[in-house]
């Protein structure tokens, strides 16, 4: 082979081997563009995933194409917390997720299914309204529909205008408007504590018994603790009432050991509550359907008690004769001191007072509050109790941004819709 062939087969090779470079070169790019595109397709996908989940968590509905879109572009954008504000939008956000999460609280039985009412709805319009949720302890404050929708007048002796409310569907993101207890009801505003006065929460609570049912559920639905868990036999046993034994069945021992524990800071603050009744015609009404609640003002006398202090108040007054005797409602927080000064109880307050708006005063300050609410959302939202470091974490920094933004509720809902979204 002369020299001019084999130069001809080098500039040959010289060109495959230049043509597979460059091919090569060009394949890799578009391997390059190819993976780029997947990778942010996929990302899409996770997002528009996340945007479905916290939709769905947040309101229990699927979201229109519209609010998905927007809530897309606003977690592309690393805003998640507007994106669950956008989710909130949507009026099922109302009549659903913060319907079941007040319904609870506002009966015995803790039923979620039972009827809207005073008490739910209140809750739920102070949401919308971003109020200092503190005020559903302690303010002169009430939600009722609008008048414009031709729903039976509120009625202080039935739930007839909250039942229309529900069984017409009414968009209550739209349809409640605020107003006050003391212009409804008949109690002096001073005399209103946020949905403990309600029409609701007097019904189940102040109904027969001796009010201490309404300590007690306050605990449960806004502090998320019972009684038990409170017991504390040091505490001093001089404000507890002639109705509670020091010997129940001879035996002393049971008192100082059980009774005692929870009697000791309970009755000192449901005394709060001393001037309040939920009055019905127990004859034709023996579930109390019908009834109102009532509340001694400056002047009346209970014919029993001599004072403004119910009836209730002095019942089984015979079985401790030496016990407390009810003269007035002022309160004191025993737990103040001892083993419950865990629930956080502020600083700034002096723990006693008169009547329920002082009370709820002091137990909406409480660190326990705060935290109760977020620890609810939490439940409500991921559907699931805290279980790892994490959640328990995310609860507790949730708290005190809940502090710190002016205790609006709804934001504990974005902030706990955009931790669980990614689940």
């Amino acid at each position: 082979m002369n020299i001019q062939d084999r130069m001809k087969i080098r500039q040959g090779l010289c060109k495959n081997i230049l043509h597979s470079k460059i091919f090569y070169r060009g394949f890799l790019r578009l391997l390059v563009i190819i993976i780029s595109v997947n990778l942010v397709s996929l990302a899409h996908a996770g997002t528009l995933e996340q945007a479905k989940r916290l939709h769905d968590r947040l309101t229990g509905v699927a979201a229109s194409e519209m609010t998905l879109l927007e809530m897309v572009a606003l977690l592309d954008d690393n805003k998640p917390i507007e994106a669950a504000y956008k989710a909130m939008e949507t009026p099922a956000f109302y009549s659903t997720t913060l319907k079941l999460f007040a319904t609870p609280a506002t009966n015995t039985d803790q039923d979620i299914f039972a009827p809207l009412n005073d008490y739910s709805a209140t809750l739920i319009g102070m949401v919308r309204d971003d109020v200092d949720f503190r005020e559903i302890l302690q303010a002169d404050i009430l939600y009722i529909g609008k008048d414009s929708l031709g729903l039976p007048a509120y009625n202080t002796n039935n739930n007839a205008h909250y039942q229309a409310l529900e069984d017409q569907f009414i968009d209550l993101s739209t349809g409640l408007e605020r107003t006050t207890q003391s212009s409804l009801n008949g109690l002096p505003s001073a005399a209103t504590a946020g949905v403990l006065t309600s029409r609701a929460a007097a019904k189940e609570f102040f109904y027969l018994g001796t009010n201490r049912a309404m300590l007690r559920f306050t605990l449960m639905n806004h502090l998320c603790t019972d009684l038990e868990p409170l017991k504390d036999t040091t505490r001093s046993p001089d404000r507890i009432r002639q109705d509670v034994s020091r010997s129940p069945g001879g035996d002393s021992r049971l008192f100082l050991n059980n009774c005692l524990g929870c009697h000791s800071g309970m009755d000192p603050l449901a005394q709060a509550f001393a001037y309040y009744e939920y009055d019905f015609d127990g004859e034709t009404d023996p579930t109390g359907e019908s009834g109102a609640i009532s509340y001694n003002q400056a002047g009346q006398t209970d014919a029993k008690t001599g004072t403004r202090v119910q009836s209730k108040y002095h019942n089984n007054s015979t079985t401790f004769p030496f016990g407390f005797v009810t003269k007035d409602d002022q309160w004191q927080n025993y737990w103040r001191e001892g083993i419950n000064q865990k629930l956080g109880w502020d600083e700034n307050l002096t723990g006693k007072g008169v009547g329920a708006k002082s009370f709820g005063q002091e137990f909406a300050n409480s660190q326990a509050f705060a935290h109760c609410q977020v620890k609810k959302v939490f439940n409500t939202v991921c559907l699931r109790d805290a279980e790892s470091a994490n959640d328990l974490a995310q609860i507790s920094s949730t708290t005190e941004s809940f502090k710190q933004n002016a205790y609006q509720l709804k934001r504990v809902f974005a902030e706990v819709g955009e931790y669980c979204m990614g689940e």
